[in-house]
C-alpha cells in the first residue's frame, strides 16, 4: 500500500500539469496569519492574540474549501499574462468595468484574486460593525488566505506550475518546499506595524503586478540553476506523512532561493505587513468598535458544523489523493 501510495502522490506532484496547485502551502499560509496578529494595536490584539490559534489554523480553510465550491479555485490567483502584456492596461482594475469588456465568465476563468481581496475585506469590515466574534475570525483568517495567494508570482501567470515551460512542480517548490525549509531558522518575519489603507484596491493590485513581474524571474532562474546543478543532485527522497516522496533537494532549495535573492522571504513580509494592515483597515472602516466585550462569544452550532464539515471533506479528499484510502 506504502508503495502505491508513493506512486500516486508523485503523480500529483510531478506529473499532473494543468491542475491549479495550492497557493504557499499550510505550513506558509499558517505562519504568515499567525505573524500577522502580532502587528496589530493593542486594541485589536485583545481579541486577536487569545484567537491567534484560530486564524492559523483556519489559514488554509479557502484551500480546503476548493473540494466543495468550484467557484472557489479562480479567488486564489489571476492569469494576468491573459491580457496583455506588463502593466495590463487592457484588464480595467473595477470589477464592474472588466466585466462589461471581458463577461463576468472569462474574467472568472482567468482569476479574480484582486477583487476577492476586496470583497473579503467588505465582509469583515461588517463583521466588526456587528460585532460578530466568528465572523470576525473566520473572514480576517480567510482574508489572510487570499492576501497572502496575491503575493506569490505564479499565482499572477497562467505558466502557474512550469506545465508551459516543462518545469512542472515549480509552483509548489517556490512557495511550499523553500519556505518549509529556510523560513524557521532563516527568514526574519517579525516587521513594523500595520498601517491604515487608504486605497486597497490600489495596494492590491500593486502587489498583484508585483508578482506577475517575479513570475518570470522564478521560472527563468529555476531553468538556469536546472542546467547548472547536477542531475542526480536536483531531487532528494524523504519522508512525509509515513511515506517516502520525491522532492527538490536541500542544496537545490537554497541554491534557488540565493537565486532569487530572498524573493520569497521578502513576499513572505509583504504578506504578513499587508493582512494586518487590511485587518486594521477593516476595522478602522467600521468605526474602530471596542472588541474586548467580544472574547467571550462563541461560536454558534451552525459555525461549528460548518468547519467539522469542511474538515470531513478536505481528509477525504486528501485521502483519495495521496491514494491511502481507508
Amino acid at each position: 500500500m506504502k508503495k502505491a501510495s508513493t506512486f500516486l502522490l508523485l503523480i500529483f506532484l510531478f506529473i499532473i500539469p494543468y491542475s491549479r496547485c495550492f497557493s504557499w502551502g499550510f505550513w506558509a499560509h499558517k505562519h504568515i496569519n499567525h505573524h500577522a496578529v502580532f502587528l496589530l494595536p493593542p486594541e485589536m490584539m485583545v481579541l486577536y492574540k487569545p484567537n491567534i490559534l484560530f486564524v492559523t489554523e483556519h489559514a488554509t480553510d479557502p484551500d480546503k474549501r476548493r473540494y466543495a465550491i468550484a467557484e472557489e479555485g479562480p479567488r486564489h490567483y489571476i492569469d494576468i499574462d491573459h491580457y496583455g502584456k506588463y502593466p495590463y492596461d487592457s484588464l480595467p482594475r473595477k470589477w464592474n468595468d472588466a466585466v462589461a469588456k471581458f463577461s463576468e465568465d472569462s474574467v472568472r476563468a482567468h482569476g479574480i484574486v484582486p477583487w476577492h481581496v476586496q470583497t473579503m475585506l467588505a465582509r469583515l469590515t461588517n463583521a466588526f460593525k456587528e460585532k460578530n466574534l466568528a465572523s470576525i475570525l473566520k473572514n480576517s483568517a480567510e482574508l489572510g488566505h487570499y492576501i497572502a495567494d496575491a503575493h506569490v508570482p505564479l499565482h499572477a501567470s497562467s505558466n502557474h506550475n512550469g506545465q508551459l515551460t516543462n518545469q512542472i512542480g515549480i509552483h509548489g517548490f517556490w512557495e511550499s518546499r523553500i519556505p518549509e525549509l529556510l523560513a524557521e531558522e532563516n527568514f526574519d518575519l517579525m516587521i513594523g506595524k500595520a498601517i491604515y489603507i487608504e486605497d486597497p484596491g490600489k495596494f492590491i493590485w500593486k502587489r498583484v503586478l508585483e508578482s506577475a513581474v517575479a513570475a518570470d524571474s522564478v521560472l527563468a532562474f529555476e531553468k538556469e540553476l536546472t542546467n547548472s546543478f547536477p542531475v542526480d543532485k536536483k531531487y532528494s527522497f524523504e519522508p512525509r506523512n509515513g511515506i517516502v516522496i520525491k522532492q527538490y533537494s536541500g542544496a537545490f532549495t537554497i541554491a534557488f532561493d540565493k537565486k532569487l535573492n530572498g524573493m520569497t522571504e521578502r513576499r513572505m513580509r509583504q504578506s504578513i505587513f499587508a493582512i494586518a494592515s487590511f485587518w486594521y483597515t477593516a476595522w478602522v472602516n467600521a468605526g474602530q468598535p471596542d472588541l474586548k466585550g467580544l472574547v467571550m462569544q462563541e461560536f454558534s452550532t451552525t459555525d461549528n458544523k460548518e468547519m467539522e464539515d469542511l474538515n470531513i471533506l478536505w481528509n477525504s479528499e486528501n485521502k483519495k489523493i495521496i491514494g491511502r484510502e481507508e
